[in-house]
């Protein structure tokens, strides 16, 4: 007897070019990974860090996708992996005294998160 392999349906969302620095937005990824769908929304909703409205928007688009693409149900989504990747960074000058410039760097990041249905390993091993 063999068995098919489960396959599981993974859902991506991407946001580019997001103003932030990637370190910024990794330590609120890091609290939101592994989270089921509801949960991380109410996480994101009280912190209080300025990255978590572009996070909150790429993890929507990510369960729309998962909705809308492959059919699943948004109460049984878990974030699967969540990542932040630099972006370019914008190079901007200040002035100074006595004709000196102070660089300015406006660093953006890159943002991926994927949702996958939970596997409910009981009912699948009670089948078998």
């Amino acid at each position: 007897m063999t068995k098919t392999p489960d396959i599981i349906k993974t859902a991506k969302a991407h946001g580019n070019y997001v103003r932030g620095s990637a370190s910024k937005v990794r330590r609120v990824l890091d609290q939101i990974r592994g989270k089921s769908y509801r949960d991380a929304l109410i996480m994101l909703e009280f912190m209080p860090y300025r990255s978590t409205e572009p996070i909150t928007k790429v993890l929507r688009s990510a369960v729309a996708n998962a909705e809308h693409n492959l059919g699943m149900d948004p109460s049984t989504l878990i974030i699967n992996s969540a990542s932040a990747d630099m972006g370019p960074v914008m190079k901007r000058f200040r002035p100074r005294a006595q004709g000196r410039a102070f660089a300015i760097k406006k660093q953006t990041c890159h943002i991926t998160i994927s949702v996958q249905s939970q596997i409910n390993k009981t009912n699948s091993e009670e089948q078998n």
